[in-house]
């Protein structure tokens, strides 16, 4: 997978939020996606799951802006970007593992307290 489709992935990411459009959500995960989101936190497993999760993070009306460039190396894309929601920010690190097809198996958010 070339960088630019991960960087394409990662803006589809971003857009998903400014749209609130689940269908975006669904096109870049693959079937068995696995979403931990903070790390340490429950792991949403299958696209049904992942879905569900991203139900609740897309109807906040939080929006996420990218706050650095997208960083890659083999099969991932890890990304920096302040979800914003109202008065409230948080800092986040986001990594996504990708298939051969290209759809994201591996979400893994990074933040915690210390980060709003």
């Amino acid at each position: 997978m070339e960088y630019a489709d991960k960087v394409a992935a990662v803006e589809r990411y971003v857009e998903a939020f400014d749209k609130q459009d689940m269908a975006i959500i669904r096109d870049i995960y693959a079937e068995d996606a696995i979403v931990e989101d903070p790390v340490g936190s429950d792991k949403h497993v299958g696209i049904e799951a992942v879905c569900a999760f991203y139900e609740g993070a897309l109807g906040s009306g939080a929006k996420l802006v990218l706050s650095g460039p997208v960083r890659s190396a083999a099969n991932t894309a890890a990304f920096p970007f302040q979800v914003k929601m109202g008065d409230m920010s948080i800092d986040i690190i986001d990594i996504f593992e990708f298939n051969e097809a290209g759809k994201v198996v591996s979400m893994k958010a990074y933040w915690g307290p210390e980060n709003m």
